[in-house]
């Protein structure tokens, strides 16, 4: 019996092994990477020392369970990788992952231990804790790491105390966390080994290529649909946190607006007062199903906001789930009026959240199914009806959607021709056109977009630039010109990058994505969200041009509009602060490398970086006649309460009866005298404002 309880006990410290089907996962995972991805794949030593990089990063990123002589130990696998996916010997990939787990298990164990001895912090010395660790040497000793957790664990209870938690509350949050955390850890399986050494195979490949587990791939239409039952966000991994990748046009979130892209999600509660469940290394479909419910339920979000400086100060934001609906998410429309030289000017405003088609009815033959298209035609004849001077096409935070609707959707604003270019991994390029004849509207044009405005947003915005059909307002976007495909496999399956958007004029969208003809600020940093910021992401490159025919030279014109523009926004209160408080936020990032570990310095450091932040605020009010606010957190909150009443005025067809300032703006001020106008809001009236001058300067050319 001895020997019995021995042998399973070996067992049982094994750790989960590589099943038959997951081997056979492996060897298809790697003949597709290699002869079905747009980029070229050769899986060898070369290959493999990016994979096996990339398989520690994917593990211990942070470079804080793993001991330099781990990566030793297995450094064969720097070169033998190639080997193992390709034949599905798998076993010493899982007996590395074995050693990290125990790595992680006796880490968690050692502090609930001392957690478990009391909290008993002075914060008074001087240590600081480094925010980035992935450049960082491995540990050369378990001491090591001992003295780097010593630090986050007082980091930790320095987080909750400034937050007004008592020692006691601390010990119990944090036995809380690291307890379940350990218990997560220990539910791992051979299936969760495979997701995550996939990952790391895939992951050398490009963002986008993906392998699914059974269990994911069953339920990737499920969860497609659930992201619209839940909040509407849209989450990816970043490191050890989950962070919000975009929003769902019209859900929850994004009415709600106090989530926004590149947020990171710490700790998720069920309800007005259930318990705050930490989620910081947790996976992301654990956190998915944490975050979903029946509609009418409210969800409690622990969040990093995006635009924090100092990333261990969280804010608790509440949702309530609810499902959304099409008319949510469709276009519509509205009339801005400018007050210029004594008259009043119409421009037309139509908002496009996402390229969408009623595929069942339109495959079923139906004659009035519902599509961005027609549903953008619509709104042009209403907005022709009103005599507007110019039409602008808003599509900032538009992720995409169906790509024949970004071409049929050109083809409401030129007379036939080619729209975008597709380019398998073969070299050879399909090319897609609006084929019909006529357009729906043939006056001033101009499309809004930001660095949320991807994929089918970047086909239209980049053909309407290159046929000199209208002007590209705002910022950059978002850089996602490639096609992904999904394909089963024996065991899951697998979603590959196969080809690639081109414009008509030859130039990709990937990773650079459309250059607007007049740059707004922004406040969302390039580095954490857009293609460029994602891992092995295809270059930018170019094809030959198609022939096309110009509209018109919107260029000729740039050079007086771009004056117009900077003499309007030069004393405009919202630009004014876009442009510094982007300026504020890069500068504090970019200094605060670490945080310190003394109570009293941290609140300084925080007080000095909410200080700035506060007065930007505070100048951007007393600009508009407004009361000035005593605290950064009331700017936060009020931010999120202005954006939420934007997304929820902008939602109907009416035009705004709001009073208008000199300045013919909208001041949508509903029953709160407080109101601040939204940035997103005055973004859209100054476009309004371009696309006037460039209407009014056609009707006098420059001269040659």
């Amino acid at each position: 019996m001895c020997l019995l309880l021995l042998a399973w006990s070996v067992v049982a410290l094994a750790g989960p092994t590589p099943t038959d089907a997951q081997r056979q996962a492996a060897t298809e995972v790697a003949e597709a990477i290699q002869y079905g991805s747009y980029a070229e794949v050769t899986l060898d030593d070369a290959w493999s020392k990016r994979a096996f990089k990339r398989l520690l990063d994917v593990l211990d990123d942070q470079r804080a369970y793993l001991l330099q002589r781990d990566v030793d130990d297995f450094s064969d696998l720097d070169t033998t990788l190639d080997d193992a996916v390709e034949d599905g010997d798998l076993d010493r990939v899982y007996a590395f992952y074995s050693r990290y787990q125990d790595r992680v298990e006796a880490r968690l164990q050692w502090l609930v231990a001392r957690v478990d001895q009391g909290i008993d912090y002075t914060y008074t010395g001087n240590e600081r804790l480094a925010l980035d660790r992935k450049d960082s040497p491995w540990a050369g000793s378990e001491a090591s790491l001992d003295a780097l957790w010593s630090k986050r664990l007082e980091n930790a209870a320095l987080t909750l105390s400034l937050n007004d938690q008592t020692p006691e509350q601390i010990q119990k949050t944090l036995h809380d966390r690291y307890t379940n955390q350990l218990n997560r850890v220990r539910q791992t399986n051979a299936e969760d080994v495979l997701v995550l050494l996939m990952a790391a195979v895939t992951g050398t490949v490009d963002p986008h290529t993906e392998y699914l587990s059974p269990q994911q791939g069953e339920s990737f239409d499920i969860q497609m649909r659930l992201s619209l039952e839940g909040i509407g966000a849209l989450l990816q991994n970043d490191g050890e946190y989950v962070k919000v990748s975009s929003l769902v046009p019209g859900g929850p979130a994004d009415k709600s607006g106090v989530l926004q892209p590149a947020d990171r999600i710490v700790a998720v509660g069920q309800g007005n007062d259930g318990d705050m469940v930490n989620v910081v290394g947790m996976r992301l479909d654990q956190v998915v199903e944490l975050i979903r419910g029946p509609k009418g339920s409210t969800v409690r979000l622990d969040i990093i906001p995006a635009k924090a400086v100092d990333v261990t100060r969280t804010q608790q934001v509440k949702i309530t789930r609810d499902t959304v609906k099409l008319e949510d998410q469709a276009a519509h429309s509205k009339v801005e009026e400018i007050q210029r030289d004594g008259q009043t000017h119409k421009i037309g405003i139509i908002t496009v959240p996402a390229f969408y088609v009623d595929f069942d009815a339109w495959q079923a033959g139906e004659t009035d199914y519902r599509s961005t298209t027609r549903d953008v035609a619509k709104e042009i004849a209403k907005l022709k009806a009103q005599n507007v001077e110019g039409i602008v096409l808003d599509l900032r935070n538009d992720g995409g959607g169906a790509l024949q609707e970004a071409n049929s959707m050109i083809g409401l604003f030129i007379d036939r021709g080619p729209t975008v270019q597709v380019r398998d991994a073969r070299g050879r390029i399909n090319l897609y056109g609006d084929t019909d004849a006529g357009v729906a509207y043939d006056g001033p044009l101009a499309v809004l977009v930001n660095r949320l405005s991807a994929s089918a947003s970047e086909i239209f915005a980049g053909a309407i630039q290159d046929y000199g059909r209208g002007l590209v307002i705002g910022s950059r976007t978002f850089g996602k010109g490639t096609v992904q495909t999904l394909s089963d496999l024996s065991h899951g399956q697998i979603k590959l990058t196969r080809a690639k958007f081109y414009r008509i004029s030859g130039e990709s969208t990937q990773n650079r994505g459309v250059e607007p003809d007049i740059l707004f600020p922004s406040l969302i940093d390039p580095d954490e969200i857009g293609e460029s910021a994602l891992d092995n992401a295809l270059p930018w490159d170019r094809v030959r041009p198609v022939q096309y025919r110009l509209y018109g030279q919107p260029w000729r014109y740039l050079e007086s509009l771009q004056d117009r523009h900077d003499k309007r926004v030069a004393n405009d209160p919202d630009f004014v602060y876009l442009e510094k408080q982007a300026q504020l936020i890069k500068r504090l990032r970019e200094q605060q490398t670490s945080i310190s570990l003394n109570a009293e310095q941290r609140k300084r450091e925080m007080e000095a970086q909410e200080t700035e932040q506060l007065a930007l605020e505070n100048q951007r009010r007393r600009a508009l006649g407004l009361e000035p606010l005593t605290s950064w957190v009331d700017a936060r909150d009020r931010s999120a309460a202005d954006d939420g009443q934007s997304n929820a005025s902008d939602s109907g067809t009416a035009n705004d009866k709001g009073a208008k300032d000199d300045k013919g703006k909208q001041n949508d001020k509903g029953d709160k005298a407080d109101d601040v106008e939204p940035i997103d809001r005055a973004e859209l009236q100054e476009t309004s404002q371009i696309l006037l001058d460039y209407a009014q300067l056609m009707q006098k050319p420059p001269a040659n």
